[in-house]
Parts: C-alpha cells; structure tokens; sequence
C-alpha cells in the first residue's frame, strides 16, 4: 500500500508525477545483476588525466577549497573558463561577472530554468533530449513544447535532422526560452553554422532567451564542427551557455560546470542556484582550472581516441545487423532495431542483458512522443577498446549464430 499523508494527497509534487526512476538507474542495475557490459549510462571505464587527478589531490592537501569556495567559484576556475571560452571561440567573458560555477551542468540547467521560467512559460526544446530537461522545465512550472529530430539518409548517411520550419512553427506567444543541444545527445547531431545562424535569427526576431548545453563541444568528429550559439549576432546577450569538466576530461564524478551568459543572466541564474547545492566540488574546481589549461594537443587527442572508439562500436552494431546513425558529436550512438525485426526499445533493451549481455538505452525515454523514438537504442562508447570489442563480439554472436 502506498502511504499517504492525512489530506490523502500524495507525497510527490504533482509536478513530478510522470518521472519515476530515471532508465539509467535501472538499467545499470540490470547490468550489475546479469554481468553485462554497460553500454547504457554516459560514464567512461578510466579516468582522465593524472596530472589533472594529481591537481586535484594537490589542492586536498594545500587546503584549498576544503571549505565551502566562493558562491560564483573559485577565481581560478573562472578566470580558466574566461579563457577557454576565448581562446577557442573568440567569445569574451568577464570572468567576475559572467561565469558562474555549478555541480556539472545538471545544476547548471535547473538553476537556469528555476531562474528564468515562471508558470506557464513555454520552452521549445529538441527532441529527444536529456531526461533532466523535461523534469526541470516542470519543476520551473514550464510548458515544455518539443521539436523532434527525425532521421535523414543523405548521400549515404543516416543522421538525426532539425526542421527550422516546425521549429519556428512551434514558437507562440507564451514562448519564453529555447533549450538547445549541440552536440545533441543522444543523437550525436552537431548543428550546423547555417542552423545555427537560423535560430538566432528567430530568437532575436521573437525576443527569446536560450539555454544551450554544449558539454560535447570538445567531442565532434569528422568535418563537423562546434560553434557556440553566443557567438552569432544578437545571441551574446540572451544566451546562457552551459559547460562541463566531466565529459572533457573524463571525472564525471567531480562534478564541475559552469555557465557563462551576460551579468544579468548570470546574476539570475546564481539567485536560483545559491538555493540549490549553494557551493560544491571545491577542490575539484581548482584541477579543472588546470584542466582547461591543458595544450591544445590533449584535446585533439582526446577527440582522436573517442573517434576510433566510436568506429569501432558502430562497424561491429553495424555487423550485428543494426541500422547506424554515426555521430557527429558526442559518445554515443543511436541504432535503429527495426533491421534486427525488432521495434520496441523499451523491451529490447530489457532482455537484452539477458540474451547478450550487454545493457543499452532505448530512445523513447528521451521523447514527448514516445513513438517518434520506440524503435531507436543508444550505446555509449566512452569504454575501454577491448570492452567495445567484447560487446560488439557478443551482439554478433547473438544476431549472426
């Protein structure tokens, strides 16, 4: 029986009904009870840098930050996001009043809509999307209206495609912000220069805010490239842009993001986020800062990695019989079941710990419109090499006997 409290409400706020146990949480268990390889949740299998992790340690024992840092974040951090964002997009921030630090990017996406959202606000987002997304434009009291990007074949690729026309389609009266992903995860779409440059046409034009997380922006691949949304005309002004130490550099545990945006956007954002976790991660944030400092010759080979570990999951999917969409962005890769006379993720992924001992996540839990995403199951590649190759030998063996 479920308790209830006297007035027989429920305890959960009606806000959060829909959201139950995050897919991640049960499928990672799933993979711990059968023994199968987790190719589900987005963490890597090593850890990043040693010197890096050695900053870290440094800054443990020399006493820095073991009490609670500044609310904006250690000046160290700051001043390096400053000149990272600088240094590699040309995009100028003051680091005392246009860079606040948060606990990763999810705080950093929940403070920017707990801040800037009120009930009834629309926010246009792209869909699929992060799960947090839809839970935090509802606890903003938000109207999430999504934008589907739907599969494309062109000149022999299959990739995930924005309609600028739905989108501007979707943009009403009561639309207060767009909440954009590029890299997008999970479909590994980078958008484009021209994409990019339509939607800021079409915030400046309809006086929109943006949220843009781009916490792959060192993971593209191939010919794509990531350019920040900030950096079009017009956008510097309404754009909060979100960024990450976690993805980059491989400590997803230390949880460490940050936001850059204009003085008033930040002074927003850090009115929601000082209620949230207040300070976080003090030591941790003193490593990154010398993370983002690394050469350029660490991210360049931080992407070279990624890229063969990302052929390598995808040539051996590809053999198993799965229709491929090799990303353009990020460390996953959605697959389309359909070939393998399958079409319900959600089941697919449930039995598939038992049946090849692998753990991966369907689509449709990142959608509004379950549908749109039912056939589609996303494999993270930040592994080790020989653990791709063991899942990718254990898909074959299970599709191909």
């Amino acid at each position: 029986m479920t308790p209830m409290s006297s007035s027989a409400r429920p305890f959960l706020n009606r806000r959060l009904a829909e959201f139950g146990t995050t897919i991640f949480a049960e499928m990672s268990a799933l993979a711990v009870e059968t023994g199968a390889i987790n190719l589900g949740q987005g963490f890597p299998d090593t850890d990043g840098p040693e010197e890096i992790r050695e900053a870290a340690v440094r800054a443990l024992r020399d006493g820095r930050g073991n009490q609670y840092p500044p609310g904006p974040g250690v000046p160290e951090l700051r001043a390096a996001v400053s000149d990272h964002q600088h240094r590699r997009y040309g995009l100028s921030y003051d680091p005392d009043t246009e860079v606040l630090v948060t606990a990763g990017a999810t705080e950093a996406i929940a403070a920017s809509l707990l801040a800037l959202l009120e009930p009834g606000d629309e926010v246009v987002a792209l869909e699929p999307y992060y799960d947090s997304y839809a839970a935090c434009i509802a606890m903003a009291g938000g109207t999430r209206v999504p934008v589907t990007l739907r599969p494309e074949t062109t000149d022999g690729r299959a990739a995930f495609r924005l309609d600028l026309d739905e989108l501007r389609d979707a943009i009403t009266d009561r639309t207060r912000l767009l909440l954009l992903n590029t890299p997008h995860n999970p479909t590994g779409t980078v958008l484009t220069r021209d994409e990019l440059a339509s939607i800021a046409e079409l915030a400046v034009e309809r006086d929109l805010l943006v949220v843009t997380d781009e916490v792959y922006e060192h993971l593209v691949f191939d010919t794509a490239e990531h350019i920040p949304l900030a950096s079009f005309p017009g956008m510097r002004e309404r754009t909060v842009t979100i960024g990450s130490a976690g993805k980059t550099f491989s400590f997803t545990g230390w949880k460490v993001g940050w936001v850059t945006a204009a003085p008033a956007l930040v002074t927003a954002v850090r009115s929601a986020k000082q209620y949230l976790t207040y300070v976080a991660s003090g030591p941790f944030q003193y490593a990154v800062a010398e993370a983002l400092r690394l050469p350029d010759s660490y991210f360049a080979d931080f992407r070279a990695d990624m890229l063969a570990k990302r052929d390598l999951l995808a040539g051996g999917l590809e053999r198993a019989g799965f229709k491929v969409f090799r990303p353009a962005g990020t460390y996953f890769i959605t697959t389309d079941i359909r070939p393998l006379g399958e079409s319900d993720g959600f089941a697919f992924c449930r039995a598939l710990p038992e049946r090849a001992g692998v753990v991966a996540i369907p689509n449709a839990v990142f959608y509004d419109h379950r549908e749109e995403g039912a056939p589609f199951v996303r494999f993270a590649f930040c592994k080790r090499a020989d653990v791709l190759q063991a899942a990718t030998d254990r898909l074959l063996k299970l599709w191909k006997d």
